[in-house]
């Protein structure tokens, strides 16, 4: 696995989904990511819950650096719940992408139609 600090910003995201899958399967011991996956997915989307928590009280403080490193925090947790669901980034890319020039009323609008959760 290449370095991702080497990683051009705009494969990031995918060096790091390989990332947590290589540790997703290490020693709990010795990797974040494989204690996390150990205990399972409640414990990951608590995780999520928490870090967003974080974010939410950085971005109130108008703390800048803070709200950095915790949506940092919060990018993080959120591709360990996208892999553990056997999903990857470039979905999520794939899905912003589908959206964008919608504007958010008739992106919404949209999944009311074709009977996606509208309450976002």
């Amino acid at each position: 696995m290449n370095d991702p600090s080497a990683t051009p910003r705009e494969h990031l995201l995918a060096a790091l989904a390989e990332v947590i899958d290589e540790r997703r399967s290490a020693d709990p011991e010795r990797s974040y990511v494989a204690k996390l996956q150990a205990r399972g997915l409640d414990a990951m989307l608590k995780k999520v819950g928490e870090e967003a928590t974080e974010a939410v009280l950085a971005a109130k403080d108008d703390d800048a650096d803070a709200l950095v490193s915790e949506m940092a925090d919060l990018w993080f947790h959120t591709l360990i719940v996208l892999r553990a669901r056997d999903r990857h980034p470039d979905d999520v890319l794939d899905e912003l992408a589908r959206r964008f020039g919608l504007s958010g009323v008739e992106e919404k609008a949209g999944r009311e139609v074709a009977g996606q959760r509208s309450d976002k």
